[in-house]
Order: structure tokens, then sequence, then C-alpha cells
């Protein structure tokens, strides 16, 4: 059963401007140590980085709870599989909350613009 769908969009500059004010703070406050060496590895970290950012609030959609309570930002990990497809991990009370499901991402970007999709499937019945 689908519990929830989100969709976010973020301009890549946005996430660069934020990075170059805020430097390490943003960092240590939104991202993983596994998203921040995935995406510093990167030719281009900053739309990586909006990618990541964009999949944490498409999720947060998903769940219709937004960023209140106990959610926290870091409790949303966005890895990939070998093959390189997106995958969500999920952490702390979040992880417990949902154990019986599956959340399903899509990114995709342009020169300027991030967008993801999640999809949150139910595996209670």
């Amino acid at each position: 059963m689908i519990r929830g769908i989100g969709v976010d969009i973020i301009e890549i500059a946005r996430i660069r401007r934020d990075i170059e004010l805020l430097g390490e703070r943003f960092l240590e406050k939104l991202f993983t140590e596994g998203e921040v060496a995935y995406c510093s590895s990167k030719a281009n970290p900053h739309q990586h980085y909006a990618a990541r950012f964009a999949a944490k609030e498409a999720v947060s959609k998903a769940l219709a709870t937004g960023w209140a309570g106990e959610f926290r930002w870091k409790d949303v990990e966005v890895t990939n599989d070998i093959s390189g497809q997106p995958r969500i991990l999920l952490h702390g009370q979040l992880r417990r909350d949902l154990g019986n499901a599956s959340i399903h991402l899509s990114l995709s970007h342009s020169g300027a613009h991030v967008v993801a999709m999640a999809l949150i499937e139910d595996h209670t019945t």
C-alpha cells in the first residue's frame, strides 16, 4: 500500500550559496558523513548536495509530517547502490517507525535544478 508520495525541486545555486556562506556548519547539520564524503568526491559537489537535500525534503513530504517532532535531516541518508541508483537509508526513530516500509527514490537534474521524488510503500497489512 502506498503510504505517501513527495516531490521537491531545488536550485543548485541555492545549495552552493548556503555551503559557501555557512560551510561545515551547514554540511554537518544536514548531511551524514557518508553523504559528505560522496558529494565532496564529485567534480560538481553542489549538484550532489542539492540532490540529497531535495531527496530529504521529498521524503519529509511523503511522510506528511514535515520536519517536526523526532524527525531529523540525518535520519534520511541518500546512498547509491552498485549500479548508481539512489537509495534511502533511515536512521533513528524514523527507521523504527518505518521498519515495514520501503522508500523508492528518483533523482534528476539539469544544469540549474535538481528534482527528487519519493514514494513510501508500507508492507504491513
